[in-house]
């Protein structure tokens, strides 16, 4: 079995698509093939399908299934839109399979039935060569025959024929001028008379016989009915047809009303009696006969039968079945690959041959009374069909959705909100929600329970039936909550190196926005909603723990500390010698080189003039100095990020020059103590001219003192005073004044125990150019020599 593409089949970029059975996935199964049944039953056709999940990188999905009939240069049609099917066909489709079911079989009705599939994205697809259906009825046939012993008789054997192979050997039922003769075989042998018929059926099939035909000449008596079977609307009216032929010249001819397998004569039966306004028999030449029956009533469903010059035609074979039912037209729309298209639909199987009208926004609309309507349809309009004066409601898409929230107000995280759709339209549609160009459910209502921050967004829901589809407006959720876990990040990554731009960025999902705090440790740094923490040109002394703060009106949280490392070159190098830049031969020195740097820096001496490093260390010693170690030492301080230098000298000394250090150094140190003395018996003085410059106006005044020692009682040496001698600055006449003690060796330690009652005598001496002052100052201008001698005289 093969599947072809339907007629201007599209998948994807307008690209034809040419599927086969069994490749790609697709894959279509009819069972049976083909099917042959009888005239007046029903059939149920059956096919099951598959197909790719995937075509192009896009899903495959089913958007519509139908039926139709082979049709030549044109579109395939559906065959709930043919007139010709009205009433008797249905769709039954799932998944993956789909029945086609057709009622009151006619024989018209033989045709080869294909399944059709439509995909979301515009594919047709046909199941080929679908399955093939034949109808038939029976038919008499005569296969022999032969000339019986009366008059215009003959002896005939018949056969009840189908085109059909029939299963089961089924049993069958023959009938004479209407009568049933019980008979059940394929063939029927019997003396025929020229008014004989003769008819047959399968058992099962009574309401189908076999036309009534002639065995012996062509005047037999033989009914057949226009229609087995009608269905009308109370209200109505409705003709039930038969066409008959009589041997003889009928004395009498009328409708009844009987059972169906009724097999008495019309004698036992109510005869029909013409009723002005309701019932009305119609004749017309050639044979034909029409109860019309008007005004039709739930009472007036029955089984009608007509029968004509009695005794000479039965009444086993079936007639008319007519059913009378309460209007329920209705307008069923239908899609087709050319649109939609609109069909008249009752429960009634009403005649193909009825006449409807159809009804555009209540205006009639001229020239269509086909059952279907395939005119253009406009979305905007209201479509109605009408019979027999019954009208049918009027189909329209659906108007435009309206969206109720059941939270009106601020919606909060964790919360529930429900929202429902409803729009109006005819026949029912269905509903679906979509957030953005997601798809929700199909439900009126859509429940967010437990609400989050990612439910916020968009919604809107579509109403939609076979004759449109329609949108709401959007309605806007939008979730409020604290914020989230806030979370820093640097920019740009990696290693931080001095002098670079570096962004600090604080970000955390919150509703409404969050306003941003920056710290470094305890300090605060920057607050204001955009969370970037900006360094044009990031320093050593940036480096440290951040963090951020996010909050808004409904909470707040803190990020965790991030710690910024920022590297940089050395800093220009400290370098120093220790004890002394100065040093003698055989000791030894430290020399330490330090900078500031991240990572660490690595060290290097280097000697003036020389290319090799002396060492790789920070401290470099040297050990039993000699005169070549003195010069210039460098210190190169080095990272990955740069390198920065610093110059030492170090100077050697022999032994002597160590004692010429060594005898200026305490030269310089014995002028300080001398200078430091002489500093402090400045001061002194200058605070005792100041202490006689007190007492001058009061003070005792002394004359020349003679050079003679008069000895001293002993009892005034026991009270002997000491007194100070000042000397006025202001004098021109230079004084000596010599004081002596005068201790005999023998009494000195005597003399010892008696100085302490000595008193001083403070001797003041004034000179002064204009002064009055005694004799003895005005005559002498020479210098004054004095001496105060003081005997001690021991006791012993």
């Amino acid at each position: 079995m093969s599947l072809r593409e339907a007629a201007r089949g599209l998948v994807f970029f307008l690209l034809s698509v040419l599927a086969v059975q069994g490749e790609d996935g697709w894959r279509f199964t009819y069972a049976p093939t083909q099917i042959c049944t009888i005239k007046g039953s029903t059939v149920t056709i059956h096919c099951t399908f598959s197909h790719p999940s995937r075509i192009n990188d896009h899903d495959v999905t089913v958007e519509r299934t139908f039926w139709f009939t082979e049709v030549q240069n044109k579109e395939p049609e559906d065959l709930r839109t043919d007139s010709k099917y009205a009433g008797r066909v249905q769709n039954h489709c799932g998944e993956s399979d789909c029945t086609l079911t057709i009622t009151d079989l006619r024989e018209s009705d033989s045709h080869v039935y294909e399944f059709m599939l439509i995909t979301g994205q515009g594919g047709r697809f046909i199941g080929s060569p679908g399955v093939k259906l034949t109808v038939t009825g029976f038919s008499v046939l005569i296969t022999k025959t032969s000339w019986c012993t009366y008059p215009s008789c003959t002896w005939s054997d018949v056969q009840c024929h189908t085109s059909c192979v029939l299963n089961n050997r089924p049993s069958y039922v023959w009938y004479i001028n209407g009568q049933n003769k019980q008979r059940q075989n394929l063939h029927f042998t019997h003396n025929f008379y020229s008014e004989d018929s003769v008819s047959c059926a399968v058992k099962g099939f009574e309401n189908s016989p076999s036309a009534p035909v002639c065995v012996h000449g062509n005047s037999c008596n033989r009914v057949n009915y226009r229609d087995r079977s009608i269905c009308a609307f109370k209200g109505s009216s409705v003709d039930i047809s038969v066409d008959y032929h009589s041997f003889y010249n009928p004395t009498s001819k009328f409708w009844f009303v009987a059972e169906p397998n009724d097999r008495w004569r019309y004698g036992n039966k109510a005869k029909i009696q013409e009723q002005v306004g309701r019932f009305q028999v119609l004749e017309t030449a050639g044979g034909r006969s029409t109860l019309r029956i008007s005004n039709l009533r739930e009472s007036d469903s029955a089984h009608y039968r007509f029968i004509f010059d009695p005794y000479t035609w039965w009444t086993s074979l079936p007639g008319t079945t007519l059913t009378v039912k309460d209007p329920d037209l209705q307008v069923q729309v239908i899609w087709s690959p050319s649109g939609p298209t609109l069909t008249c639909h009752s429960s009634c199987l009403l005649s193909e041959r009825s006449s409807f009208v159809w009804y555009k926004n209540g205006t009639k609309i001229q020239g269509e009374t086909s059952p279907s309507f395939r005119g253009l349809l406009d979305p905007g309009d209201f479509y109605s069909c009408a019979y027999e004066r019954h009208r049918s409601l009027p189909v329209y898409a659906p108007k435009v959705p309206s969206v109720l929230m059941s939270h009106p107000g601020d919606i909060f995280k964790d919360s529930s909100v429900t929202l429902t759709c409803s729009s109006d339209a005819y026949p029912p549609h269905t509903y679906a929600w979509n957030k953005e160009n997601q798809k929700l459910g199909s439900e009126p209502h859509l429940v967010l329970s437990s609400i989050q921050s990612s439910d916020s967004g968009e919604y809107y829901c579509t109403a939609e039936n076979e004759l449109g589809k329609t949108s709401s407006k959007y309605v806007l959720i939008n979730v409020k909550y604290a914020p989230q876990t806030s979370i820093v990040s640097v920019s740009p990554p990696g290693v931080i190196v001095e002098g670079r731009p570096v962004n600090l960025t604080c970000s955390s999902d919150s509703n409404p926005a969050a306003t941003f705090t920056w710290y470094k440790e305890s300090r605060t740094l920057f607050r204001g909603p955009e969370g970037v923490y900006r360094f044009s040109s990031i320093s050593s002394g940036d480096g440290g723990v951040y963090r951020c703060k996010s909050e808004n009106q409904y909470g707040q949280t803190n990020s965790t500390s991030l710690h910024l490392d920022v590297q940089y070159a050395p800093k220009p190098p400290s370098v120093s010698a220790s004890p002394s830049a100065e040093t003698v031969e055989g000791s030894s020195v430290n020399l330490t080189c330090s900078s500031d740097a991240n990572p660490a820096a690595n060290y290097t001496w280097y000697k003036e003039n020389k290319d090799s490093p002396k060492a790789s260390v920070q401290i470099f010693t040297i050990a039993d100095i000699r005169a070549e170690h003195g010069g210039n030492y460098l210190c190169a301080a080095e990272n990955r990020r740069g390198r920065r230098h610093a110059t030492l000298r170090l100077t050697v000394v022999t032994g002597a020059w160590k004692s010429m250090v060594t005898g200026t150094i305490l030269a310089v140190f014995l002028l300080f103590i001398l200078l430091a003395v002489f500093l402090w018996s400045r001061h002194k003085s200058i605070t005792q001219q100041s202490e006689c410059s007190k007492r001058a106006d009061g003070g005792a005044q002394l004359g020349p003192v003679s050079d003679q020692r008069p000895a001293a009682p002993a009892v005034l040496q026991d009270d002997l005073e000491y007194t100070s001698i000042c000397f006025n600055q202001s004098q021109t006449d230079a004084v000596y004044s010599n004081i002596r003690w005068v201790h005999p060796p023998r009494e000195r330690e005597e003399d010892k125990e008696e100085e302490d009652g000595v008193e001083y005598s403070a001797v003041r001496f004034h000179s002064s150019a204009t002064g009055t002052g005694s004799q003895e100052d005005v005559e002498h201008s020479s210098p004054l020599y004095s001496t105060v001698k003081l005997n001690y005289k021991s006791t012993m």
